[in-house]
């Protein structure tokens, strides 16, 4: 059974810091691309940042450019995403995926997907 679970999500003020964990089982996961994607409430899902199959490659939203920073640890099946100096718009659930295919920001490319953890950034 495929499974991707995302935790590390919680409360956190402005300017703070929180490292997401995403990890993955019932797959070959050194073959897949990894994202991360956030949905706020009324807005549709969108991307935050990707990794290639090999971490050589990484793609990061304009929105989050410069303070977001993903990796990969393909022995323990595991992607991370640091997550400095949040913003309140940046409190959304996160969601990571699998893709089978190149990394690609676009939701519609993942074939498997976490159930989500909560990021709330207080003003």
């Amino acid at each position: 059974e495929v499974q991707l679970v995302e935790s590390g999500g919680g409360l956190v003020q402005a300017g703070g810091s929180l490292r997401l964990s995403c990890a993955a089982s019932g797959f070959t996961f050194g073959d897949y691309a990894i994202g991360w994607f956030r949905q706020a409430p009324g807005k549709e899902r969108e991307g935050v940042s990707c990794i290639s199959s090999s971490g050589v490659s990484t793609y990061y939203a304009d929105s989050v450019k410069g303070r977001f920073t993903i990796s990969r640890d393909n022995a323990k099946n595991a992607v991370y995403l640091q997550m400095d100096s949040l913003k309140p718009e940046d409190t959304a659930v996160y969601y990571c995926a699998a893709d089978s295919g190149v990394a690609t920001m676009s939701v519609s490319m993942y074939d498997y997907w976490g159930q989500g953890t909560q990021v709330i950034v207080s003003s």
